[in-house]
């Protein structure tokens, strides 16, 4: 019985010793679930510089191809709607502006907020990210790419960015988007908290 104990005792220090150089090694943090983000804190123990910053920008991704952001970036002229991303009924187009066609606005049936008893979202300046700005389809890595290139961010500085995504209210609408949809995982403030750090690491892409 004492001899079995001894040995349970030294199989128990032989694992913690694994689980410590494994945490001083930069072991990738694991996952968060779906509909949540880790904080830049939670990173900490990925000793590599650049690899830590890719993997914010890793983690944030859960959130720039949510379908909260996805149908207002698609690939087309389009917008799409709902979690299955279905293309947006009744047809409506991108227009010269992004606010529809002159027959068609976005704002003839979007109005100032969320419209709850007919499920309509809703924002006052309700409208499709710029062609340029689509990333429908594409990788974490190659969003990366786009969103640091000011021609094809909206023109924003990567500070810029961190204002943007962290505090900007059309963007906000992502995480109350009323009725029937899905919001985006976390928060608007640790989606910010994300972007600030993955600036302040030198924006590595994955």
């Amino acid at each position: 019985m004492k001899r079995d104990r001894r040995v349970l005792v030294i199989v128990l220090a032989v694992g913690l010793v694994h689980i410590v150089r494994a945490g001083a090694a930069g072991d990738p943090v694991p996952p968060t679930g779906a509909n949540t983000l880790a904080s830049p804190k939670s990173f900490s123990s990925i000793a590599d510089p650049q690899k830590r910053s890719a993997a914010y920008f890793t983690e944030l991704d859960k959130v720039l191809t949510h379908p909260r952001c996805i149908n207002c970036h698609p690939s087309g002229d389009r917008p799409r709607q709902g979690d299955m991303r279905r293309l947006h009924q009744p047809p409506v187009f991108r227009g010269t502006d992004g606010f529809g066609q002159e027959s068609m606005r976005c704002v003839t049936c979007h109005q100032n907020t969320n419209f709850e008893p007919g499920r309509m979202p809703g924002h006052a300046d309700w409208h499709l990210a710029p062609p340029e700005m689509a990333w429908e389809g594409k990788t974490a890595s190659e969003i990366c790419a786009q969103i640091k290139d000011p021609k094809r961010n909206g023109k924003r500085s990567l500070h810029d960015l961190v204002e943007h995504i962290g505090k900007d209210s059309l963007v906000g609408w992502a995480w109350a988007p009323g009725f029937g949809r899905t919001p985006a995982p976390g928060t608007q403030k640790e989606a910010g908290a994300l972007v600030e750090a993955w600036v302040k690491s030198g924006a590595v892409c994955p």
